[in-house]
C-alpha cells in the first residue's frame, strides 16, 4: 500500500469501514476490430475498498505530491493520454462493471455503494474547483462521486492519533512522535 493510501486506509476505518488494499476487478471490452467482435477482459484496480454493513467505498487514490497534482481534464477524460489514470471515475463501461462486480462479489446493493477519490495534491485551485464540479454531477453505485483532499485526510487522521489506545500503524506513530516532539503545528480548531 502507497503512503497516502495508509492515511486514506486510516480516515476510511474512523468511519467505521473495514479497509482492504488494492483489489482488481475484471471488465469484458470491445476492443476496435471492425471486421468482427471481439471482445478482451482487463484488470482495473480499486486502490482502497471500505465496507460495513450498510456501504460499500470504492477509493482512486492519488497523491502527486512533488508533482503537478491531479488535473482536472485527466480526472474528466478530456486528455486522451493521462485520462486512463482515472478510467474508475471517467469510463461509463468500466465504472459500472466495477460498481456491478463489486456488488456481486460482495454482496451489496448497487445503492450502497460509493465511488471516492482521493487526492493528496490538486494541480490548481481552479483544477480542484472543477473536479468536485464534475464529480458531483457524476452517479455512480448509490450517488455522486466523492472528493476528498489531503487536507480533510489529515484532520481526519489527526484525530484518530489522539487516542490513547494503541494500534499498531506506522502512520499513528508518526503523528505521535511528531507530536510529542514538539514538530507538528497544533491541528486547527474546528
Amino acid at each position: 500500500m502507497e503512503a497516502f493510501e495508509q492515511f486514506v486506509a486510516l480516515a476510511m476505518e474512523s468511519e467505521g469501514l473495514v479497509v482492504s488494499g488494492a483489489l482488481k476487478f475484471n471488465v469484458r471490452r470491445k476492443t476496435r476490430k471492425q471486421a468482427y467482435d471481439e471482445y478482451q477482459t482487463h484488470g482495473f484496480e480499486v486502490d482502497l475498498v471500505g465496507a460495513r454493513r450498510d456501504k460499500l467505498v470504492l477509493a482512486t487514490v492519488k497523491s502527486f505530491f512533488g508533482s503537478r497534482g491531479v488535473v482536472a481534464d485527466h480526472v474528466i477524460g478530456n486528455d486522451p493520454t493521462y485520462s486512463k489514470w482515472y478510467a474508475l471515475l471517467n469510463q461509463p463501461d468500466v465504472r459500472e462493471s466495477v460498481v456491478e462486480g463489486a456488488a456481486e462479489r460482495f454482496g451489496y446493493d448497487l445503492g450502497q455503494i460509493e465511488m471516492r477519490l482521493y487526492a493528496g495534491r490538486f494541480s490548481t485551485a481552479a483544477s480542484e474547483a472543477a473536479i468536485r464540479t464534475w464529480a458531483a454531477g457524476q452517479v455512480i453505485g448509490g450517488g455522486p462521486v466523492s472528493v476528498f483532499d489531503a487536507s480533510t485526510v489529515v484532520k481526519t487522521v489527526r484525530t484518530a492519533a489522539k487516542s490513547k489506545q494503541y494500534r499498531d500503524s506506522a502512520v499513528l506513530a508518526t503523528l505521535k512522535v511528531l507530536d510529542a516532539t514538539g514538530s507538528l503545528s497544533p491541528a486547527p480548531k474546528s
